[in-house]
């Protein structure tokens, strides 16, 4: 173990400063950044994913952000391959990975291993998403509750990915998503020495960060975005299809949304996603240093400390 090379993870909710804490700590430790975020990997997606701007993009090293187009599907396993990959790159060159997502699944594929579910065939996805559609939320969920309990009592109605990935991976394989994540392999997805910093800002002032950020993405462009993402004409069920932001301004120039209410149903949206990671976070990550405040430069110093001494020792 002695010999394992260090990656620091810096996780945490949407909107919570991730960003610019992961390009300072990349600056810190000669490293270089890595995407951890399921949204930020698609190239058409830039304003309304808040992938960093090319400005800071130049300041050192980032890999695997707009690095997919809209129209393939990323998984934790395809992430995992790719992240694997840049990792050994990275560590080949001396230099420190520095991991930033908030996308749980993607992280904890990468320091605890990935359970091999088998591929669910594409016609009984799209079956079940177009249940989904017709039936609604709440109705899918009961149905759900006959055959997979667990993840129908921890997964909202509103929740359509994930409640349609379980209703897929029961109809396939006849069994549960929590039975296959249940036979977990015994070691880590890539083999490193691993510290995560986690961000935990409290809820109130997260959810005014999302909106202020919200309204700088439609100053920056949104609109526009999304109207150029409409014009590919992509199905509604693959992955970027449903970024938030992306599918309450397609709702508006379908003509089904007034700008404001698509403004008000996106910013709701985000503060969702945001809630929903803060749970996965607390019940799934294990973390070494939390910051449970807004992020601000005056938690700097007491950070960067942590990280400088984990980078200095590990290997040693």
């Amino acid at each position: 173990m002695d010999d394992l090379k260090p990656v620091v993870i810096i996780a945490g909710p949407t909107a919570s400063g991730k960003t610019e804490l992961a390009l300072k700590a990349a600056e810190l430790v000669n490293g270089e950044v890595v995407n951890a975020d399921s949204m930020q990997v698609y190239a058409d997606l830039c304003i309304l994913t808040a992938r960093p701007s090319d400005d800071e993009m130049a300041r050192v090293p980032h890999h695997l952000f707009g690095c997919l187009s809209a129209s393939e599907r990323c998984s934790a396993g395809r992430w995992l391959e790719m992240a694997s990959a840049v990792l050994a790159g990275i560590h080949q060159r001396g230099r420190v990975p520095v991991i930033v997502g908030g996308t749980g699944l993607y992280l904890k594929a990468l320091t605890d291993g990935l359970a091999e579910v088998p591929e669910i065939a594409q016609e009984i996805v799209a079956q079940l998403c177009g249940h989904y559609d017709e039936a609604g939320g709440e109705a899918f969920r009961s149905e759900l509750r006959a055959v997979d309990p667990e993840a129908a009592g921890r997964l909202p109605a509103t929740d359509r990915q994930r409640l349609i990935r379980a209703a897929a991976v029961f109809a396939a394989t006849g069994r549960t998503l929590s039975d296959w994540q249940a036979d977990q392999p015994a070691g880590p997805g890539y083999p490193a020495a691993y510290s995560t910093i986690l961000l935990m800002p409290p809820r109130d002032e997260m959810y005014a960060a999302i909106d202020a950020r919200f309204d700088a993405m439609m100053a920056a462009g949104a609109l526009q975005e999304a109207r150029s993402f409409k014009a590919l004409g992509l199905p509604g069920d693959l992955p970027a299809s449903r970024a938030v932001g992306v599918a309450e301004l397609l709702r508006h120039l379908d003509g089904e949304w007034d700008l404001a209410t698509a403004i008000n149903k996106a910013k709701t949206a985000s503060r969702q996603l945001a809630k929903r990671q803060m749970t996965w976070f607390r019940r799934q990550i294990r973390t070494d240093f939390i910051i449970d405040e807004k992020y601000s430069e005056r938690d700097d110093d007491k950070i960067f400390s942590f990280i400088r001494n984990f980078v200095l020792t590990t290997g040693e």
